[in-house]
């Protein structure tokens, strides 16, 4: 008798374990299409990240631009300055 992964394959025994090995082939057909689909989800909500760090670096930088150049260092400036009440 020849064993195959500890596993009689003569007689009876051999429909057994093709039907095992079918059966194994269909649970991992199952978990690769969600790990396919999972793949794709993470994709997609990487892109969308990416958009919005895109958008994110176009508004600082324009809110960079609208800043006057010679106030030089804002919060210095704002450290200096007086409360109201004196």
């Amino acid at each position: 008798m020849s064993e195959t992964s500890g596993h009689d394959v003569g007689g009876g025994d051999a429909a057994e374990e093709v039907r095992v090995l079918e059966a194994r082939v269909t649970e991992l057909e199952i978990k690769a299409s969600f790990a396919e689909d999972l793949v794709d989800h993470l994709n997609a909500q990487v892109a969308k990240q990416q958009e919005q760090i895109d958008a994110l670096v176009r508004e600082v930088m324009q809110l960079r631009r609208q800043v006057p150049e010679g106030r030089g260092d804002a919060a210095g400036a704002l450290r200096d300055e007086l409360p109201p009440h004196y």
